[in-house]
């Protein structure tokens, strides 16, 4: 029954997506037919914010001030250009396809089946008390592992998690479990990872994006404790970098000069747009260099992010999520400061390097880690094992998502059909 009910609404809402999507296009070919020379216009206008806003964003005091404001000022213009006359037909078709790209993401969304896995008989959750804005006592999470048979432990100010983790093992723990931030997730899930022990991902931090690739439900704290009840389990790779464990990614350049600033948890928008002029300004170039995978040597990078598996990039449905966390392999993608080579661009290798001649600041799954150089990251195929609930996804929100737009539009055609090729959890 829970199988055949999947199904229906998974018809159903694909359906309602492919309608609604003809609509919208109708609506917006009315729009861009009536307002051809408006559009033009619009195109100039948009070039010109844009080269406005770069130039704030790379500067500092009043010539920030005036960039930003003059780009501002000129998208205000757009919008104002574009709507002008035919405001109805334009707002009308932008609410009808963000419902056609809810109902899209509804159909396309998946349920992994994964294989049964033996309840621990001393499973152990560290808690981080103030990760999430404090999810852990909002939660009743220490209670909730308890009513389970799960140990908690709360970890105080000044705590050696690593340490903790390791004394836990040593007491017998056959099973262990992180509720906080990424950063924290990758030192139990490196001690789980060598000792050959089960883990479970508590997705108690701010952005979760582990538990989010991994198939965790981000919004079911309390309900991913039951991978150690009635979980699945499945094997995934690890990300290391000069000897640290990571299981999102390593940013350098922007971002890893951003992170390394005291303002920078509670302010992140704002410290990384002070960041720019540092980094990217008139006089400044990051002294990083790498090698692209036809040999030749590069440097002068905006943005370097190497990921734990490659993230799916440069698609409206599950843009930034990586579609495999078993594949191998890192995922590389630079972005070049402007008016460098190769610009940006994206790939995959099993190891990677970075070459500088000063200490490297870096982000490490949200964390400020300065390293010395060079900086040598590799893949750690099939290192964990991870416990996932069974009624959460087990798999990333993109792990079965079509690469095209005609895919993605044959793919619901196809479940309309009652032809889908993504998986249906089964029945117990």
């Amino acid at each position: 029954m829970e199988r055949s009910m999947r199904l229906v609404s998974r018809r159903l809402a694909a359906l309602v997506a492919l309608a609604l999507a003809m609509l919208a296009f109708v609506l917006l070919g009315t729009v861009v037919t009536a307002s051809v020379p408006r559009g033009a216009a619009g195109v100039g206008l948009l070039l010109l914010a844009l080269v406005a806003a770069w130039h704030g964003v790379t500067r500092h005091g009043v010539q920030r001030v005036a960039g930003l404001g003059t780009g501002i000022l000129l998208l205000a213009a757009l919008v104002t250009l574009l709507v002008a006359g035919n405001a109805a037909l334009v707002l009308g078709s932008m609410a009808v396809l963000s419902v056609a790209l809810a109902a899209g993401r509804y159909a396309l969304r998946i349920h992994v089946a994964l294989p049964r896995a033996p309840r621990p008989a001393h499973p152990v959750l560290f808690c981080n008390p103030r990760s999430g804005g404090g999810k852990v006592a909002r939660s009743h999470l220490l209670d909730e592992a308890r009513a389970r048979g799960i140990e908690p432990i709360e970890l105080t100010p000044g705590a050696d998690l690593e340490r903790l983790v390791r004394a836990a093992v040593d007491r017998g723990a056959d099973a262990l479990a992180m509720a906080g931030g990424d950063g924290s997730q990758a030192t139990v899930a490196r001690v789980a990872a060598e000792r050959g022990l089960p883990f479970a991902c508590v997705p108690a931090g701010t952005r979760n994006h582990f538990a989010l690739d991994l198939g965790v439900d981000r919004d079911d704290v309390v309900g991913a404790l039951d991978a150690f009840v009635d979980g699945g389990e499945r094997v995934v790779d690890l990300g290391e970098v000069n000897g640290r464990t990571f299981v999102n990614n390593v940013s350098l350049g922007l971002y890893g000069e951003a992170v390394q600033r005291a303002g920078y948890r509670d302010a992140k928008i704002r410290t990384l747009l002070e960041t720019v002029p540092d980094v990217l300004g008139p006089k400044q170039r990051p002294d990083l260099r790498w090698d692209t995978p036809d040999g030749k040597r590069h440097g002068g990078a905006a943005a370097i992010v190497v990921s734990n598996n490659a993230y799916r990039l440069g698609h409206v449905m599950g843009d930034g999520t990586r579609p495999r966390l078993d594949g191998g392999v890192l995922g590389v993608a630079v972005l070049a400061a402007p008016g460098d080579e190769p610009g940006a661009r994206a790939w995959s290798t099993r190891s990677f390097e970075i070459h500088a001649d000063v200490a490297v600041h870096a982000g490490v799954d949200g964390e400020a880690v300065v390293f010395d150089p060079p900086v040598r990251l590799h893949i750690r195929p099939a290192a964990l094992r991870c416990r996932i609930a069974w009624r959460h996804a087990g798999a990333s929100p993109s792990a079965f998502l079509p690469d095209t737009p005609w895919a993605v539009v044959s793919t619901l055609v196809g479940i309309v059909a009652g032809h889908d090729p993504r998986p249906v959890p089964r029945c117990r």
